[in-house]
């Protein structure tokens, strides 16, 4: 029986597919650095911190299922977004500030994919050339062209009204995202099995300045907080579910699940990647120095890559089109250049036909040009990556989720799970005002040695 309370909407998700969705969602990119990361901390720190993220983000992640039904988590009313949730606990006021974290994360994780994307196609050509001339020879190339080209194939798909319209891009995205995981960590474990020895030291990577080993600390915590963000999608997962049981209690196995086994994963790429490369463990463990052969395995593990993000940048671009294109919709209504609706017969499309209104090919097509435009400006995969998960990791992970606990629960200022909760907070927001400090002096740095659109790998 089909599950539609509140409307039309069907519900008809289990454990198992909440489960499948929380791995997709996080396990992506951000599994490639984990082996630097894990190398700017050490064998002493960077497993334990890997794992703390890991704690943190499951508790978090338990407090906000809860939220997802208002007063009371088994019978109240749905919220079917995480702003829905937040506008119910704690009132308007907070929605802003709520929206603002969402939207500028989900935006900053364009321009991470954008950069991703553009790497993994660098590494394509640069394996191919070192597999023909030699490991020594000078293979470099320009990230520009590239990031120009995905923006293409960006342009193109975002003309498609939402993503349902490309569901089986969607599907081929989850499927290459594990893939170039498991290949990634395939070619660690060969890697270290080859030479045998156990690579690392307690203390991490010692090279450099003082200063620089700090920095790099900082933005190795951004990385590894990026690797597990979810929160800003689990109501809409856990929308999926049907009931009974009780969605709040599925959605907290599927979480324990999800992130066990996320968690699992994660130790073993960043701990044997660290084995396998020691301090010398590279950004992004597919790209630069990483791996030269088997050159083949290479350059299909990060095709994947390129595969996921491309699929991957829709799912996170369609909910800020549909945000915009509302508001605007709503202030005009009526203005032709917005509401007036054109049809183009694609064959691929499952409607047979592509609608698109003048407003939303001009905004979507400006909107993705100065995405791309910021990518190429600030073209350096770890830090990019570790400022977008530094600023969306506390807000969305730790704040509303422990605000919204607090004003469910009713739980009174000055109680000792009060404080417990609060500390958690600041702690939380301590280590993302740090990952931000260490992501953007990253970024600052590159900034001195890099020229504008013309950045080499």
């Amino acid at each position: 029986m089909k599950d539609v309370e509140g409307g039309n909407h069907e519900r008809q998700g289990t454990l198992w597919s909440a489960t499948a969705h929380i791995v997709a969602a996080v396990i992506g990119s951000g599994a490639l650095a984990l082996a630097w990361s894990v190398a700017q901390l050490g064998w002493m720190v960077g497993p334990v911190v890997l794992f703390g993220f890991s704690c943190v983000t499951y508790y978090t992640s338990t407090l906000l299922a809860n939220c997802y039904r208002f007063p009371d988590p088994i019978n109240g009313t749905i919220n079917r977004s995480y702003i829905d949730a937040v506008r119910s606990y704690l009132g308007p006021r907070k929605v802003f500030f709520c929206g603002c974290a969402q939207y500028v994360n989900l935006w900053g994780t364009l321009v991470g994919y954008t950069i991703t994307a553009s790497t993994s196609m660098i590494a394509v050509k640069r394996a191919s050339c070192f597999h023909r001339h030699g490991h020594g020879a000078r293979c470099d190339a320009s990230g520009s062209m590239y990031m120009v080209v995905f923006g293409v194939f960006q342009l193109i798909l975002s003309q498609f009204p939402s993503l349902e319209n490309i569901t089986c891009l969607s599907v081929v995205a989850v499927a290459t995202a594990f893939g170039y995981s498991f290949i990634s960590l395939g070619l660690c474990i060969g890697k270290w099995v080859s030479h045998g020895d156990f690579r690392g030291t307690l203390a991490g990577a010692t090279d450099g300045s003082s200063g620089h080993k700090a920095f790099n600390v900082l933005l190795s915590l951004g990385n590894m907080a990026f690797s597990y963000t979810f929160a800003d999608i689990l109501i809409e997962i856990q929308d999926t579910l049907k009931s009974p049981p009780p969605e709040n209690k599925t959605m907290k196995k599927a979480t324990f699940y999800g992130i066990g086994l996320t968690t699992i994963f994660y130790l073993s790429l960043g701990c044997t990647g660290y084995a396998a490369f020691g301090n010398d463990a590279p950004g992004n463990i597919l790209a630069g120095s990483g791996f030269y052969e088997p050159f083949w395995l290479v350059d299909i593990a990060n095709i994947c890559v390129v595969v996921h993000l491309i699929g991957a940048y829709q799912v996170y671009a369609q909910p800020i089109f549909f945000r915009f294109e509302n508001y605007i919709a709503s202030q005009w209504p009526e203005a032709k250049f917005i509401h007036t609706t054109y049809y183009v017969r694609v064959p691929f499309a499952e409607a047979g036909s592509l609608s698109f209104t003048l407003s939303k090919l001009v905004l979507r097509t400006i909107f993705i040009m100065f995405t791309t435009l910021v990518a190429m400006l600030l073209p350096f995969f770890n830090a990019v990556l570790g400022l977008i998960g530094a600023l969306g990791f506390w807000p969305l992970s730790v704040y509303f989720p422990v605000g919204m606990h607090i004003a469910q629960k009713k739980i009174s200022r000055g109680a000792p799970k009060w404080f417990l909760l609060q500390g958690l907070s600041f702690l939380c927001l301590l280590i993302s005002l740090a990952a931000s400090i260490g992501s953007v002096a990253d970024i600052v740095r590159n900034l001195k040695v890099a020229a504008p659109f013309k950045t080499v790998y």
